[in-house]
């Protein structure tokens, strides 16, 4: 030992300081993930009853009569392709895949409910998010579990969000992640060819979907928003007959173009709950104006200004006509 390293007090001599002593590094380690005592908890898939009839939807002809359409193809199965014989030109067609397309809003999840509804099933609505897991292999397997759980149940599965689901497959695989994507895709791919039941997905980006499962749908119907004679049907629906208010919904209906159902929807319960925080007797038009307003700003603002929204020129002699009726 040097002379005078006894009586060394600079810091670069003073001995480290332990972070933690040696028990709470014991009890530090334990909380750590140890893979060889995880337990993947298995998904209780539990049919519900259909929030929706045909009767709550309004929409377009063309897509009213392609929801008829994929009723009518499971009612007259049997016609169809046994009595009719298109089973001798067509593969196994026990199976139904229906996807639901459009922006949102639209009423494709309420249109899925009212399918389920007609055909007197059940549904099972599932969530992409409790499918995924950590775990390789395990997403795959909780599919195969969905599967089999809506054949015992004679359940109609329900994807809301598909596209989560149903993306692109990765080409240029680089990890681990990318090959368990790939390995789900192949095996709802196989699920979807296997299913003797009925399956439905909606979805606001159907540009993301796989071709692969573009090709196994058997119906594409696609929602548009509404024209000006279904936003006053809309306007009118959503209102209920109680509330107390001075609004024209025709005049609504023209002036405001480029919102959805859901956009009228969030307009009406706004304009209440402004109206019942003022104490106000009726709810005037302008509430609702205001409200439909601010759902179209939100619009725009998330499209980074990148959306038309249109407002219709009133004449005057409308505009006379509103101020006369005090609307």
């Amino acid at each position: 030992m040097r002379k005078g390293s006894e009586g060394c007090h600079s810091p670069k001599c003073m001995p480290l300081k332990p972070i933690c002593d040696q028990s709470k590094a014991k009890a530090d380690n334990s909380l750590l993930p140890n893979p060889s005592q995880s337990k993947q908890v298995n998904i209780q898939w539990v049919p519900i009853h259909p929030r929706y009839t045909l009767k709550d939807l309004i929409l377009d002809s063309t897509t009213s009569n392609q929801l008829l359409d994929v009723i009518s193809y499971h009612q007259n199965h049997d016609l169809i392709f046994h009595k009719w014989g298109l089973e001798e030109r067509f593969a196994s067609q026990d199976g139904l895949a229906v996807n639901l397309y459009g922006p949102p809003g639209t009423g494709k999840t309420m249109a899925a409910h009212a399918i389920v509804d007609a055909l007197d099933a059940m549904v099972i609505c599932v969530d992409y998010a409790e499918i995924e897991s950590k775990y390789v292999g395990e997403t795959s397997k909780n599919l195969s579990r969905l599967f089999q759980a809506a054949e015992e149940q004679n359940a109609v599965i329900f994807f809301d969000e598909a596209d989560a689901l149903l993306s692109k497959r990765v080409t240029n695989m680089t990890s681990a992640t990318d090959v368990s994507v790939n390995q789900t895709r192949s095996v709802l791919l196989n699920l979807l060819n296997q299913y003797r039941g009925v399956i439905l997905f909606a979805t606001n980006f159907i540009q993301n979907f796989d071709a692969a499962f573009l090709r196994r749908i058997k119906y594409h119907i696609q929602f548009h928003l509404p024209d000006e004679t279904l936003r006053e049907q809309l306007w009118r629906a959503y209102i209920p007959s109680k509330m107390p208010c001075q609004v024209d919904c025709s005049y609504l209906a023209r002036k405001y173009s480029g919102i959805s159902g859901s956009d009228i929807a969030n307009a009406v319960f706004s304009a209440a709950v402004g109206a019942a925080r003022n104490q106000e007797k009726y709810i005037l038009q302008q509430r609702f104006e205001d409200a439909i307003q601010h759902c179209l700003d939100a619009k725009k603002a998330n499209f980074g200004g990148d959306i038309t929204v249109s407002k219709r020129i009133i004449s005057d002699e409308e505009l006379k006509h509103k101020f006369e009726s005090g609307v």
